[in-house]
């Protein structure tokens, strides 16, 4: 047994570390100076988070970090190191912007010269994919408990057995976040630089605090080594598979605000992952061990897995809290509106551990929030129009309420998921399209936006139409409903839905003027086919006549 704070450090010392010490000394780690902790116990992260980082425990038992003055992700500052083994495959541009190699070790060095100036450093060995034919072993090394408690929660926990046996990582995170880039390096345009090194298989973190770089760092690398390395698709989606004996699964696909968290969990259905998953020859995997919720305006009543999932282990991050009784207030954005919660998958109460599934999908889901309400609640796709809309991954953003904007925003990210792809679109789209074809599967496109109107005139779908629509899906009464042609965008729509009133499926019947439903399926035309231009020079032409036709 270990008796007071003296015994417990020298527990925890190096020696913990093994033969993964030859390691830490070739990279550059002064083993003298520095103290490193090798996937700590929680409670030890906690200890560190609280004496150290400001960190404080929630009344529920979550432990309330703060990520400084990033609160979010900082795509401009994201780069992908240009050297011969992957510049060929890389889709260049603004998503993926080119460093070069020196640079890169000039950054590598600063941000492992910061570490060695902490007296703790904080290492956590994990995997990402849960099929053990395609994981990859992840090595993040850190200056923050907190960032090390949250990629315990996001990479997949190996046993202590897979710990002692880990060797050699196949990609190592160096987060110096709290330390700036430095602005006079070649190619830097702010203290903040965050870049990816596929030749290396490293990421180096700079200047920024926000977790959530992590995790997306991870998410490229599966984008990168996914198709290029395994021939497995990487996926933007979230994913459930009925109950019982190996049951039906649905792939989700949205981007943010569509639904496509609240609709994957579904009570009579198994969490298979709510964000990142590899469609692969023999099923369907999650990329992560946790989840990473918005907790904006979060309740016990609208979402209680989420709400119940935030306890001892789990890390809010940026939100803020009643001092008196430490409970956190979900509706206060003063710190930021992009306020989350990253816990273990196991923390949902009917999450399928291991989280795979070992057979093909059945349907596809891409959820769209259209503010200008001209998109159907639901239309059943061609493969060629699964893959248009793929390509171009639409959504509207609702104008605020204070800065005077009345019109809907668009936004089309490329996959569903443009930030995060390495690849040509085309490249993704293409072996969606050949996976789809080889298992037939159905695709749906469903709009949780509005109907009856646009943004301010029109309302938007209720919640428990587009439940009883997915429900449909999954019971298989969608699939032989009777359907008609929708004009313009040339959708299939069913006449008839169970639990949804007919008149709202097809959107120009309930717009009180035609002529203001024209104009509108015009005007959204319009955007689709500017959006698509950007791709046009790697999409067949079966493909690109499958968007709207003015």
């Amino acid at each position: 047994m270990v008796h007071g704070r003296h015994g417990h450090d020298e527990l925890e010392g190096n020696q913990f570390l093994g033969k993964e010490l030859k390691y830490f000394s070739q990279a550059g780690f002064d083993l003298d100076r520095i103290h490193i902790k090798r996937n700590a116990p929680i409670a030890s992260l906690y200890e560190d988070a609280i004496l150290n980082e400001g960190a404080v425990i929630s009344s529920s038992g979550a432990l309330i970090n703060f990520s400084g003055k990033k609160t979010g992700r900082s795509p401009k500052d994201k780069r992908i190191v240009y050297e011969e083994t992957s510049k060929d495959d890389v889709w260049w541009g603004p998503v993926n912007i080119k460093m070069d190699e020196h640079t890169f070790e000039i950054n590598r060095e600063r941000a492992i010269d910061y570490l060695n100036t902490r007296e703790n450093v904080y290492v956590f060995d994990g995997f990402a994919g849960w099929d053990p034919k395609y994981r990859i072993k992840v090595r993040v090394i850190a200056s923050r408990a907190y960032h090390a408690l949250f990629m315990h929660n996001m990479l997949i926990r190996p046993t202590p057995e897979e710990l002692e046996n880990f060797g050699e990582p196949d990609f190592i995170i160096y987060n110096a976040g709290q330390f700036p880039a430095n602005r006079f390096t070649t190619g830097m345009t702010s203290t903040t630089s965050v870049e990816v090194n596929f030749k290396r298989m490293e990421m180096v973190i700079l200047g920024t605090e926000y977790a959530g770089e992590m995790k997306k760092g991870i998410f490229s690398v599966m984008h990168y080594l996914q198709p290029v390395k395994f021939g497995q698709l990487s996926l933007h989606s979230s994913a459930n598979q009925a109950k019982g004996d190996n049951g039906d699964v649905t792939l989700f696909f949205g981007l943010s605000g569509t639904g496509k968290t609240t609709l994957s969990a579904d009570p009579n259905r198994l969490l298979i992952g709510d964000d990142e998953h590899v469609w692969s020859d023999t099923g369907v995997f999650n990329i992560e061990g946790g989840c990473y919720a918005k907790t904006i305006n979060l309740s016990a009543e609208k979402e209680p897995e989420i709400f119940n999932a935030i306890k001892f282990g789990s890390i809010l991050e940026n939100v803020v809290y009643n001092p008196a009784d430490r409970k956190p207030d979900y509706d206060d954005v003063s710190i930021t509106e992009n306020t989350r919660c990253a816990y273990p998958i196991e923390y949902i109460p009917n999450a399928k551990i291991p989280c795979i599934a070992e057979r093909q999908p059945s349907n596809i889901i891409m959820l769209t929030c259209d503010a200008f309400g001209v998109l159907p609640p639901v239309s059943r796709l061609t493969p060629e129009q699964a893959q248009y809309h793929f390509v171009a991954g639409y959504t509207s953003k609702t104008p605020g309420t204070e800065d005077g904007i009345v019109e809907p925003s668009p936004t089309f990210s490329t996959c569903y998921g443009q930030p995060f792809i390495i690849l040509h679109p085309g490249r993704y789209a293409k072996m969606l399209a050949e996976r789809m074809e080889k298992n037939k599967v159905d695709c749906w496109l469903i709009n949780t936006g509005w109907t009856g109107g646009k943004f301010g005139t029109g309302k938007r779908c209720p919640l428990k139409y587009t439940r009883a629509i997915v429900d449909a899906i999954h019971n298989g009464t969608l699939a032989k409903a009777e359907f008609e042609n929708f004009p313009v965008f040339n959708l299939s729509i069913p006449k008839t839905v169970e639990g949804v009133p007919s008149e709202i499926l097809d959107p120009a019947k309930v717009w009180p003027s035609k002529d203001a439903f024209s104009a509108e399926i015009q005007k959204l035309g319009g955007m689709f086919q500017k959006a698509f231009a950007k791709y046009e020079d790697a999409i067949t032409a079966d493909v690109k006549a499958a968007g709207p036709i003015l």
